[in-house]
Formats: structure tokens, C-alpha cells, sequence
């Protein structure tokens, strides 16, 4: 079981708490994909904030 706790700023970088299997994982934005089920396990501002983040990015 996956559930999505928040959003922390560390380091200048969004870190997204989890709570997997009972335990607290800290997931960083780039890192997401390498954790099945966290992705969507997130709500749907979150999502949007992130696609935003890889739109912002392409257009560097």
C-alpha cells in the first residue's frame, strides 16, 4: 500500500513523502519512476505541478 503524506522542500528540490508498506520513503521528482506506484498514487494538483515543471525544463 501506497499513500501520499506531502510535499517537502529539500535542498532547493521537491521531495514527495510516501508511506509504503508502513514505512516513510522520500521520493525526489527525478527519482519517481523508479518507484512503481508512487507516480500515481499522487493527486492530481501534483501531477499537474510537476508536468509543468518538464514543460518549464523543455523549454530551457
Amino acid at each position: 500500500m501506497i499513500r501520499y503524506m506531502g510535499t517537502r522542500n529539500k535542498d532547493g528540490a521537491a521531495v514527495y513523502v510516501f508511506i509504503v508498506n508502513g514505512m516513510q520513503k522520500e521520493v525526489r521528482e527525478h527519482a519517481l519512476k523508479q518507484h512503481p506506484g508512487c507516480y500515481e498514487a499522487l493527486p492530481a494538483s501534483v501531477k499537474a505541478q510537476i508536468a509543468a515543471n518538464r514543460d518549464w525544463l523543455s523549454r530551457l
